[in-house]
């Protein structure tokens, strides 16, 4: 008898940031400094008992847009066979194809197609990664989320310092400020950190020209960065590929696109050495394999972006060179932690992502509803 998708529960979920953290999009006014992420949690049990847990984000606004959607989609799924992955992300892409490719759109279906994949590797008694076929079991990781430009440079080092120790392998500092001169003294003080011992990246939000960003990353191609991420803006695929051919330093960019059209333009114009696609900006996992393909057709690298929960997979199931990123923002939403050890990350041994929503989680819902039958451990 075929499996139906018998109940689901969404969950709108704000997790506070202990200390909000700014980028060059603060420093050069465009933004305010990020306190919180806001979480689109979808929980889907299936008339055969399994369970998938899926979530998408986003980061200042759109959090009750994506809920708003989620809840007008939901409807859609009951009773359908939830194996069907790419043919209910079509029939979700084809409900929502008037908001646009890509967007809130997209984010609403990853939550949706993230648990679909979850269910799917627990039918299988499988981690997410080995069901994707996985080409090894840890990833090298990096931190990022202690080097932000409202740190101090001591705050900076004592953050770099506690990453290592922890067994981290790479370090990503912020850049991109109005004053240049400051960003240099901050590379120079974190590489008396990082020499010999760590990897180092840095990362400029998007905040310069192109003439602005050949003069920056010149200056310093011959330091021996892992990669330089979003040295231009996020859809100037051209600028990209212009710069990335002119540099020894891989250029990293692709967080901010939100789909696969966009990153096969990124791709075209040889924009990036790493790619850095985020699963639930584009729509889900179903779409990033297609991303992870394309990668691997052009023999370029990938360093996804933020949510090492469901990345840490994705990463370790492709072939290529490769990152994941590290942030313990969300980490008190889930009961498990991810192991690091020798600077990688360790793919999680339990059944899809393996992942289990926390006390704490519940208590940053901000709103929950539910569609269909739940059983008692869910619908509580």
């Amino acid at each position: 008898m075929t499996d139906r998708i018998r109940g689901l529960r969404l969950s709108h979920i704000v997790q506070p940031i202990a200390k909000p953290v700014s980028d060059a999009k603060v420093a050069t006014g465009r933004q305010a400094p990020l306190a919180a992420v806001d979480l689109l949690v979808v929980e889907a049990v299936s008339t055969g008992g399994l369970s998938g847990l899926g979530f998408s984000y986003t980061l200042r606004t759109g959090g009750t847009a994506l809920m708003a959607l989620a809840r007008e989609l939901a409807p859609g799924l009951l009773n359908e066979d939830p194996s069907r992955i790419s043919w209910l992300w079509d029939r979700l892409a084809w409900r929502t194809n008037s908001l646009g490719e890509g967007g809130a759109a997209a984010q609403c279906i990853a939550a949706f197609d993230t648990a679909l994949w979850d269910m799917k590797a627990r039918r299988a008694a499988l981690p997410l990664a080995h069901l994707l076929g996985a080409h090894r079991t840890a990833v090298p990781v990096y931190n990022t989320s202690g080097q932000y430009l409202q740190a101090t440079i001591p705050e900076m080092r004592d953050s770099a310092e506690a990453a290592i120790d922890r067994g981290i392998g790479g370090i990503k500092m912020k850049v991109g400020q109005p004053d240049s001169t400051e960003d240099m003294r901050r590379i120079e003080a974190l590489r008396q950190v990082t020499e010999g011992r760590a990897a180092l990246m840095i990362d400029a939000n998007q905040q310069w020209s192109r003439s602005g960003a050949w003069a920056f990353c010149r200056g310093v191609d011959d330091l021996g960065l892992a990669f330089i991420e979003e040295p231009l803006a996020a859809r100037d695929h051209a600028g990209h590929g212009q710069l990335a051919g002119r540099l020894a330093t891989p250029v990293a960019t692709g967080e901010m696109l939100t789909s696969v059209a966009e990153h096969h333009a990124l791709i075209e114009a040889r924009g990036a050495g790493f790619l850095q696609a985020d699963a639930p900006r584009i729509g889900g996992i179903t779409p990033f394999l297609k991303v992870m393909a394309m990668a691997d057709e052009a023999r370029i690298g990938l360093a996804p972006h933020f949510v090492m929960e469901q990345h840490i997979h994705l990463a370790a199931a492709y072939p290529g060179a490769v990152w994941v990123e590290h942030f313990d923002w969300l980490e008190p939403l889930f009961e498990e932690r991810l192991e690091i050890a020798g600077g990688q990350m360790l793919v999680p041994a339990a059944p899809g992502l393996g992942l289990t929503l926390s006390g704490a989680a519940r208590r940053f819902t901000h709103e929950t509803i539910t569609f269909g039958e739940l059983p008692p451990a869910i619908a509580a």
